[in-house]
């Protein structure tokens, strides 16, 4: 595995382990279908939360939120609708969340975790 996947799987489960101690139940990681791959799927109460996360070293190429355009979360949405027939459930709501991770120059992590992107 090159450092960069390596980097994206820390990121992915710092980012989990993050949305399960703020009170989400998560559901499925790396959800994958012919439309492409949700990273996160999360119950927020009776609302369906469909996370992309995105991991950087640094922000030489812009921080990790700047990676997530209206493209992408239109994108999600979708993929939260196949979601939710692949698996016959049904939420109030679908919400589109974006979380950052950062490392640090000292290899320690920041998260920035926004709700509601698209």
């Amino acid at each position: 595995m090159n450092a960069k996947d390596l980097l994206g799987q820390q990121g992915e489960q710092l980012a989990a382990d993050f949305l399960a101690e703020s009170g989400l139940e998560i559901l499925s990681r790396n959800w994958r279908c012919t439309h492409g791959e949700i990273d996160i799927v999360a119950r927020d109460g009776r609302t369906l939360v469909v996370c992309e996360v995105k991991t950087r070293s640094g922000v030489r190429f812009g921080t990790p939120l700047e990676a997530i355009t209206r493209q992408k979360a239109a994108r999600l949405r979708r993929l939260a609708i196949a979601w939710l027939k692949a698996h016959g459930l049904f939420f109030d709501e679908i919400r589109i969340d974006a979380i950052g991770v950062l490392r640090g120059a000292t290899g320690d992590f920041s998260i920035e975790h926004v709700r509601g992107v698209g």
